[in-house]
């Protein structure tokens, strides 16, 4: 009886039957397994597959395995077949049989593909609907493990693939349909990225892939899908590459991996030009097949090689790394005969010349991408010695490419290569001179007969120095070390050299004459390749200023590696890392503070202690400011601890052992340093300070009391009250003797009796009292000479000549006192100023506080508002600001009239200065007056007035540079003071950047830069001046000079804007170089970026031209023209302005400028504009034409009145005589012969000649005189063309004249006439 049916809702819901589901899965695992076979089976398995995503779990899961465990169990039933077949008489049952267990095979295989791509699909779509519901609450579904299933099923699909399957299909090739069901729903399957990322199924998809390809011969079609695959996925491209290997791997057969690497090799190189994506992916296919399977890309590898002249950057990169790939690993294997071995290394030996060749390679990622490679082979050992210094030279100039990315790989080279050199821990070139030299003396003893030039001959060829796989040999290295190792605590010392030549000659016997001729040759490459990183240390200083921060980083730490090898001036290059400090850039500062950290700072901290006061010691003052400003971070992050404090203190007081003078003086100084951040370091030691500084050690070391100067001055307030409560009298009385006392040389003097009388400011509570008492001391010690040798004079005491008798030494230190003290006083009345400003503040903040406790806050807001209307706070603010300018002006000048003694010395001063006689015998003394003087003028405005027509005197003609560049710095520092003073004297200011004298020049870029950057000088019309140092000959001149307008650029709307149509005129009209004046210009314009700017200068460009004559301005402002980064907008208004100029198209150069613009213009032009420019382009050359035209009617006019005034003098006047002549037709004249004129035929053709050689002459001088003036305008031309038409009418007319008076000559006289003006 048939079950009851129940009626449906739909006609679908008759598939979904559950227990036709399960009765499916029984009848699959209960019966045999070629039950599939049976069409009511197979219906109901084809009915459940085609709805399987929407099975119940359960269901899912039974079908599933029903069909996978029938398949796997399918599978080794083939093998028996094929063992049966040998026993079986009767060959009916076994082609039922075969045939039977191939349906069965197929059906399996399509429904459990079928299966998984139809869970895929249903998979991926439902991920693709999470992101529109991802803010909706997750739905908690009842769900199978699929992924563990999938893996299964592939790996049983891909065993069915690799047993022996020509017996079901007859022969080793399979069915066309079976085959391309699978390979295509493989290859589907690699197109998804959740799947490759299961290593199960990834694995199981490269096996079906290889079987398919490698097994089956499928290639044509598996090669292209994986082609397909490498072009559209990039995810795909190693798993790909993961699949081709397996298949050469396991069936040794590379034919899938040939056919692809000449598949690429065929493509045309300029697809992949436009298929920037596909030639990424394929480069990176290529060197990950190049990883797995070498040997097979070896071999094919020539058919990518054309490649490398393809315009795609992306494949030349992949086919350097293949190279790299190959030499690391393709041509390791020592089997083989000697032909073999001979061809593997000339095949290695052509790849290395290929990736040489490509470190020029004309894209820079290319360049890069190949100096990566040679690093990869550096660390993988595969660079002979022989190779080592070629890659080590190009790496090296590398490092001067214009990309950074080049720079950055070239540095990582050469870091990797000091890493894995094969010469040693230790590369001093001292040191391998002294080993090399003695083993080649040790060579010359083995070989007596030998030359001692053969030594030196190709050291460093190949075949000397590695194996016969162009491989490094292990035992060179290893003696070459141990030999280096030998002599490496005598080449550690600074005086290596001597000591190590004048050792005993005896050196250790390595074995025979090859192994020391090997050495020999190791050693040398060994000393090349040192030197050739000591030669590159330069570049890595010019590096460190770079405006890249991978630039300053990579050589910083390409410098702390060559210092750890001990490389010739890394050590010297590291020093100038710390004013990096200062850089702005975080990564920058980072880098020199782990820099300063990996080579200074040691965990003993004696030993720390001692490299910093080293440091110190050796460092200038620009170096002091940066490691002053890295040691204040250092301790405040607690990277120089405490220990290495105590450490510097036992370094200052002598508590260690051989500690000498200076090295204290540089444990003090870093200690003050320090103090900047915690000034608790110095309060515990101040007697020390006091008995050390200024004690018996100051006379050995006399620097050391400037520093204790400078440590008094870093005391706390507490420990200054402390010190004069303690030692004050005594310690004024130490700074007053350092001062008013000669016992300082004089280079130190100057700079030791600074920091004197500025700590006196710091720390006496009445400075100024002490100061007057110091500069009497002073003047007594100048002028108590005069007086003795005035008493001593037997001359008239009147006419005693005072400078004759002055010490210079004692005047200039005691002028340096004078103006020293008064700028001290200067500050010291401001900072007096701003202490009582503060005073006043917190004063009247307290009362108010007060205030509004005790009354009404109201009526405390009401009284300040009245105090305000009535301006009593301001009043006070006045009062304050006259008593200081009162205050500043006695400094000088006194007050009331009455003079002090500094205004008296200023007086002198100022009447020193004038006599230019005495000051010319002694350069050190108007240096000390001329400094002095600035100072002075500093001080006080009226002073400054009256003695500025002085200083630019001597800034313009002082003979000594010293003199002229410290007053130019001064004219900076009065200009910042007194700006309406200095404001007349611009243009004298910018004639020191022509000066002779580099610091002067250098010295007013900077002061003008300084002054115009902070808005404390206009930008007036001299700024070409500084334009005309952009091409300086010195570098560091044109450096600042960059700087400047590259940091002008960046303030408001870019004034270089506005300023460039001046410059442009004023450089036009200065005797510059036209390469000069080309690339001033070039940089100038290179720093405006705005649109909107460059379209209005090619208005303000164009306008120039009309009131422009000169040919070079013209040319000069196209070439401008030319620069500029034309738009749309600009085409237009060049087009517009073309009247402006046009009268300028009749020079060359010019024309030449616009066409330049008009072909720039083409390439972004859209049709229309386009149009515009080809008419603007035909008008440009028709008027280039006509004006040439116009010039060459003007010198033919010109020519002509040449040769007419030169036959003017050929003509013979002629005798009027009463006898009749016949008259002759104007047709019958010849070459300007009148009728009347009456020409010997003999001589005719000699005054042919002569006229012709004159006519030859004259144009020539024409066309230079012509050159060289001024373009002459159209209306001028025309007029000259009208006055040679009246000119030639007054010559017929003339002509006409002498044929009425009827003259004769004879030949006679005609004769005479042409021998007389052939002489002439």
């Amino acid at each position: 009886m048939a079950p009851p049916f129940v009626f449906p809702q739909i006609l679908r819901a008759l598939e979904e039957d559950p227990e036709d589901n399960h009765r499916v899965s029984f009848d699959l695992s209960d019966r045999e397994l070629f039950c599939i076979e049976d069409q009511d089976v197979f219906d109901r398995v084809y009915s459940l597959v085609r709805s399987f995503y929407s099975l119940p779990p359960s269901c899912k899961c039974n079908l599933v395995e029903s069909l996978r465990s029938n398949l796997s169990v399918l599978l080794p039933n083939v093998d028996s077949i094929s063992r049966s077949v040998q026993d079986q008489e009767d060959e009916v049952p076994i082609i039922d049989r075969i045939t039977s267990h191939r349906n069965a095979l197929k059906i399996y295989t399509f429904f459990l593909i079928t299966i998984i791509m139809t869970e895929e699909s249903h998979v991926s779509f439902v991920d693709s609907t999470k992101v529109a519901g991802r803010g909706r609450k997750k739905l908690v579904v009842q769900s199978w493990n699929w992924e563990p299933q999938r893996g299964r099923m592939l790996n049983l699909i891909a065993n069915s693939l690799e047993i022996n399957l020509s017996l079901l299909f007859g022969s080793s090739e399979l069915d066309e349909n079976y085959l391309s069901f699978i390979v295509k729903n493989s290859f589907s399957l690699f197109e998804n990225a959740a799947i490759l990322k299961d290593p199960e199924a990834k694995d199981a998809l490269c096996r079906i892939i290889g079987a398919s390809a490698t097994k089956y011969r499928y290639i044509v079609q598996s090669c292209a899908s994986v082609m397909h695959l490498i072009h559209k996925y990039d995810f795909a491209v190693v798993h790909v590459a993961d699949a081709v290997a397996r298949a050469e791997t396991k069936y040794s057969d590379g034919t899938l991996a040939v056919t692809i690497i000449r598949d690429i090799g065929r493509t045309d190189p300029k697809a992949y030009v436009k298929d920037t994506v596909g030639a990424d992916n394929v480069g990176r296919f290529l060197v990950e097949l190049a990883d797995r399977l070498p040997k097979v890309m070896s071999t094919n590898v020539g058919v990518l090689v054309p490649h490398f002249g393809g315009e795609s950057y992306k494949i030349r990169n992949a086919l350097v790394g293949v190279l790299g790939k190959l030499v690391a690993k393709a041509f390791n294997d020592v089997e083989g005969d000697v032909s073999s071995r001979s061809l593997r290394l000339r095949t290695k030996q052509a790849m290395l010349e290929i990736l040489l060749e490509r470190c020029r390679d004309v894209s820079a990622y290319t360049r890069s991408r190949v100096l990566q490679v040679w690093a990869e082979l550096c660390e993988e050992h595969s660079v002979s010695i022989g190779l080592w210094n070629e890659v080590a030279s190009i790496s090296a100039g590398r490092l001067e490419d214009k990309s950074a990315i080049v720079r950055k790989s070239a540095l990582n080279l050469l870091i990797t290569m000091l890493q894995h050199n094969p010469f040693g821990p230790q590369l001093r070139i001292a040191s391998f001179e002294a080993t090399l030299e003695q083993y080649k003396r040790k060579l010359n003893e083995l070989e007596p007969n030998r030359p001692t030039e053969d030594s030196s001959k190709e050291p460093t060829s190949d075949g000397d120095s590695c194996n016969g796989d162009g491989e490094i040999d292990d035992l060179q290295p290893e003696v070459t070390i141990n030999t280096h190792l030998d002599s490496l605590p005598d080449s550690c010392q600074p005086d290596n050299g001597e000591d190590i030549r004048e050792k005993d000659a005896s050196v250790p016997d390595i074995g025979n004459v090859e192994q020391t001729k090997a050495l020999v040759a190791s050693l040398e490459a060994g000393l090349s390749f040192s030197k050739s990183m000591s030669a590159s240390m330069p570049i890595l200083v010019q590096l460190m200023a770079s405006s890249s921060a991978s630039d300053v980083e990579n050589a910083i730490l390409l410098l702390m590696r060559c210092k750890q090898f001990q490389i010739d001036g890394a050590e010297a290059c590291l020093r100038k890392i710390l004013p990096l400090a200062f850089s702005q850039d975080k990564s920058i500062y980072e880098a020199v503070e782990n820099a300063f950290i990996s080579i200074y700072i040691r965990k003993n901290p004696v030993e720390t202690a001692k490299q910093l006061l080293n440091l110190a010691i050796d460092s200038n003052i620009g170096d002091q400011a940066a490691l002053e400003f890295i040691v204040n971070a250092l301790v405040s992050k607690g990277e120089i601890s405490s220990s290495t404090t105590s450490a510097l203190w036992d370094f200052f007081c002598f508590n260690i052992n051989g500690t000498t003078a200076e090295q204290s003086r540089g444990a003090l100084s870093v200690l003050c340093m320090a103090a900047m951040s915690s000034s608790r370091i110095l309060g515990s030691h101040i007697q020390d300070i006091i008995d050390i500084g200024f004690g018996r050690w100051a006379k050995v070391e006399p620097l050391l009391a400037r520093t204790a100067c400078t440590a008094i001055q870093r005391l706390s307030e507490e420990d200054k009250k402390k010190l004069l409560l303690s030692s004050g009298s005594r310690l004024f009385s130490i700074l007053e003797s350092l001062i008013t006392g000669n016992w300082l040389p004089e280079n130190i003097f100057y700079a030791t009796a600074d920091k004197a009388i500025s700590a006196i400011y710091m720390i006496h509570p009445t400075p100024e009292a002490l100061a007057s008492t110091i500069i009497k001391k002073s003047l007594s010690t100048v002028f108590d000479v005069v007086e003795q040798d005035q008493a001593q004079s037997d001359s008239d005491g009147n006419t005693v000549d005072c400078l004759t008798t002055v010490h210079v030494a004692k005047l200039s230190r005691f002028l340096f006192v004078v103006s020293h003290i008064a700028m001290n006083q200067l500050v010291y009345i401001e900072s007096c100023i701003q202490k009582i400003r503060r005073q006043k503040t917190k004063k009247d903040k307290a009362a108010a506080e007060s205030q509004n406790t005790e009354e009404n806050p109201g009526a405390t807001q009401e009284n300040n508002s009245i105090n305000a209307e009535l301006g009593l706070a301001a009043s006070d603010d006045a009062l304050l600001d006259t008593l200081a300018e009162r205050a500043e002006r006695e400094i000088v000048s006194g007050g009331s009239g009455e003079k002090n003694l500094i205004g008296d010395s200023a007086t002198f001063l100022s009447k020193l200065c004038r006599n230019f006689s005495v000051l010319q015998k002694h350069p050190e003394l108007q240096a000390s007056t001329m400094l002095a003087l600035c100072r002075c003028m500093i001080i006080d405005a009226s002073f400054c007035e009256s003695n500025l027509q002085l200083l630019f005197t001597v800034v313009e003609n002082a003979p000594s540079e010293v003199v002229r560049s410290n007053c130019t710095l001064s004219l900076g520092d009065l200009a910042v003071r007194f700006p309406n003073l200095l404001e007349p004297w611009t243009e004298n200011m910018y004639a020191r950047l022509r000066d002779a004298s580099i610091s002067v020049r250098k010295n007013a870029v900077l002061v003008l830069s300084h002054l115009i950057l902070n808005d404390m000088m206009k930008v007036k019309g001299h700024i070409n001046e500084m334009a005309i140092c952009i091409e300086d000959d010195v570098e560091r001149i044109s450096s600042l000079a960059k700087l400047f307008f590259h940091e002008l650029s960046k303030k408001g709307s870019n004034p270089i804007y506005n300023l460039l149509p001046d410059i442009l005129g004023q450089l036009s009209n200065r005797n510059l170089k036209r390469e000069s004046f080309c690339n001033v210009m070039q940089f100038l314009i290179g720093s405006i970026k705005k649109d909107k700017q460059m379209e209005a200068l090619v208005e303000k460009l164009c306008n120039r031209f009309s009131g422009v004559t000169d040919t070079k301005q013209w040319e000069y402002i196209s070439y401008s023209l030319s620069l500029l980064t034309f738009t749309e907008k600009g085409i237009k208004k060049l087009i517009e302005s073309f009247k402006s100029y046009e009268h300028a198209l009749a020079e060359d150069l010019v024309t030449e400028n616009f066409r330049s613009i008009i072909n720039k213009g083409k390439k972004f032009a859209k049709p229309e504009l386009k149009a515009c420019i080809e008419e603007f382009e035909e008008k440009l050359n028709k008027f280039h034409m006509e004006k040439k035209e116009q010039e060459e009617t003007a010198r033919n006019a010109q020519v002509h009145i040449e040769k007419t005034k030169n036959m003017e003098s050929l003509v013979v006047p002629s005798k009027v005589k009463d006898e009749p002549v016949e008259e002759y037709d104007d047709d019958d004249e010849e070459e300007g012969v009148s009728d009347s004129e009456i020409v010997d035929p003999s001589m005719e053709e000699q005054g042919a000649s002569l006229k012709a050689s004159d006519s030859e002459e004259e144009p020539s001088n024409a066309e230079e005189e012509l050159s060289d003036s001024e373009e002459v305008p159209d209306s001028e031309q025309s007029g000259e063309e009208e006055e040679e038409e009246e000119e030639g009418e007054g010559e017929s007319e003339s002509s006409n004249v002498k044929r009425g008076n009827r003259t004769k000559l004879s030949s006679s006289s005609v004769r005479r006439s042409l021998r007389s003006s052939s002489r002439t």
